[in-house]
């Protein structure tokens, strides 16, 4: 019992300490055998984030949905492809833009520590460890006995690589192991810093790097899933080629290429001789491996107290893994292709003056198709849905670190839709800076819904039997307005703090599928306007 009371803080800051004196050991071992120990660098990062989410959602991404997220049951939607990727022909949502349930608030930790080991021979071993909870949820909270089985946090290595700079006499670095990719901004492949929830993002893999002079080249290659020996070649990795140009003034010029290849066995049905034969005359239950390709390019600079960014991108090739989920029936898209191209574009301006004012525009799409109806004839003759599913593949955001809405795009995976926006900031004092912005959000293919009415804010289908008699859903996603502050209490401590107000639009009241890249629905059951508060202190060291 003794031992049981004792868990808490203590017990987990008594495991960082070995957990870390461990690994450093072990790692600084491993690179040792490299090359000779120069210096050793420790370091790490400390944030806490109160978060409140106001008729948004009351529930965090990743909890089971329960009877209060459906938004349509199965028999409303016969015959049509709704590709729901939790396996349910059912249309479910986040989003409930009303005040009768509770609502989402948290307070959120990230702790990091770190190891920093140079060698002789521009060699560097670095390890980081981090534990990422919310608040009330890793410690022995039960009072009322004193025991509580939950745990006191885990920690695990965020990152962890040896890198080996000007390989041969020449201006390239290798980098093994655990790390961080940031490709440019971190639109497409970031860390996930700057989401509304920061637990991270790093990846296995090996990059290379050649830089010299105003070229940069960068090649990596990721294992996103590693599913051997259940399966001969059912992986998904990532690979990357990503160059940039600094020549010209002011400006910095990329080009990319990125490949996500996913060869994990789908199948529709268990394998059967006649069936088999009846599906390969059909061209049925054949999954591909899914080839995502997206090639981009981007714009940046500053001049003249100008600053631009522009970024597009395209994607295509296979997406069996996508129109696997689109099964009306038995089977799903295994036609299915990637076909959609983004774009994300900023000017702002930055004035001479005391405040150091800074005016800024922006623009994004993100294009996206919604094929989920069927035509009478389709309804009628259900054999063609049953053989020939169409699937809705809008552009994937991949591992973006870019937030567009705080209340909308928390896991920076919106998808399906455009935007405008626009802002200012201000300096009043060295150490504050303040800001106010607005965004306004649109659907690019919008869902068709069931003829429907609505009690209590439940859709009640009018024709239920009859899934091809539809009524299209608003584009109207809505405004989102907010204000922020940033205090640099000293040159390692920053205070954020913030309030945004989304205005509900029609879009979102009926909804439509934009959320986790496209195929998730977000329609409430009201159309109250939504809040989102935060206050967050982050220390560096």
């Amino acid at each position: 019992m003794t031992a049981l009371r004792n868990m808490g803080w203590n017990g987990c800051a008594e495991r960082w300490y070995r957990s870390l004196t461990l690994a450093v050991v072990l790692f600084l071992a491993a690179a040792g055998a490299l090359a000779e120990l120069k210096t050793v660098q420790v370091g790490g990062e400390l944030r806490i984030r109160g978060q409140a989410f106001l008729n948004s959602f009351d529930r965090p991404t990743g909890v089971a949905f329960t009877g209060n997220n459906i938004r349509w049951l199965p028999g409303a939607l016969q015959g049509r492809p709704i590709g729901d990727p939790f396996g349910r022909q059912t249309i479910l949502s986040y989003f409930d833009w009303d005040d009768a349930g509770d609502d989402y608030k948290l307070v959120e930790q990230r702790t990091r520590l770190n190891v920093r080991a140079d060698f002789t021979g521009e060699v560097t071993a670095f390890l980081e460890l981090e534990a990422y909870q919310v608040w009330g949820e890793n410690f022995r909270s039960d009072y009322i006995t004193g025991i509580d089985r939950r745990g006191v946090g885990d920690v695990e290595v965020y990152q962890a690589y040896i890198e080996a700079r000007e390989m041969f006499g020449s201006p390239v670095q290798l980098r093994i192991g655990r790390q961080e990719l940031v490709l440019g901004s971190g639109w497409l492949v970031g860390a996930g810093d700057h989401l509304p929830e920061f637990p991270g993002l790093s990846f296995d893999a090996v990059r290379l790097t050649y830089a010299a002079n105003a070229f940069r080249v960068d090649a990596f290659w990721a294992k996103l899933a590693e599913r051997s020996p259940l399966e001969k070649d059912g992986d998904t990795d990532l690979y990357a080629l990503y160059g940039s140009y600094t020549g010209i003034e002011a400006m910095t010029i990329d080009a990319y290429w990125l490949l996500v290849r996913d060869a994990l066995s789908r199948r529709d049905t268990v394998s059967l001789g006649v069936l088999d034969w009846f599906e390969d005359l059909l061209g049925l239950d054949d999954y591909d491996p899914t080839y995502l390709h997206t090639v981009g390019a981007r714009l940046a600079g500053e001049h003249a107290g100008f600053d631009y960014s522009l970024e597009a991108a395209y994607q295509f090739g296979n997406a069996s893994s996508v129109g696997f989920l689109f099964r009306p029936y038995n089977y799903g898209d295994s036609s299915a292709d990637f076909d959609a191209w983004a774009a994300d574009l900023e000017l702002g301006y930055t004035f001479d003056h005391r405040l150091q004012p800074r005016l800024w525009l922006g623009a994004a799409y993100f294009d996206g198709e919604d094929n989920r109806d069927i035509s009478f004839w389709e309804w009628l003759n259900p054999f063609a849905a049953l053989v020939r599913p169409r699937a809705s593949i809008p552009f994937n955001r991949l591992f973006s670190d870019k937030s567009y809405s705080l209340i909308l795009d928390d896991q920076g995976a919106l998808s399906n839709f455009w935007t405008v926006r626009g802002g200012i900031s201000l300096q009043p004092t060295e150490t504050l800076r303040i800001g106010a912005d607005a965004a306004w959000f649109r659907a690019v293919d919008t869902f068709d819904q069931p003829w429907h009415i609505r009690v209590n804010g439940r859709r009640i289908p009018l024709f239920p039997a009859f899934s091809f008699i539809t009524e299209e859903s608003d584009d109207d996603l809505g405004w989102e307005a907010g204000l922020w502050a940033e205090y640099q209490y000293s040159d390692d401590l920053l205070f954020k703090a913030g309030w945004r107000h989304f205005f509900t639009g029609d879009g979102s009241v009926d909804g439509n599928f934009v959320d986790l890249n496209g195929l998730v629905f977000n329609g409430g059951t009201g159309s109250k306007d939504a809040d989102y508060f935060y206050l967050e202190a982050a220390l560096q060291f």
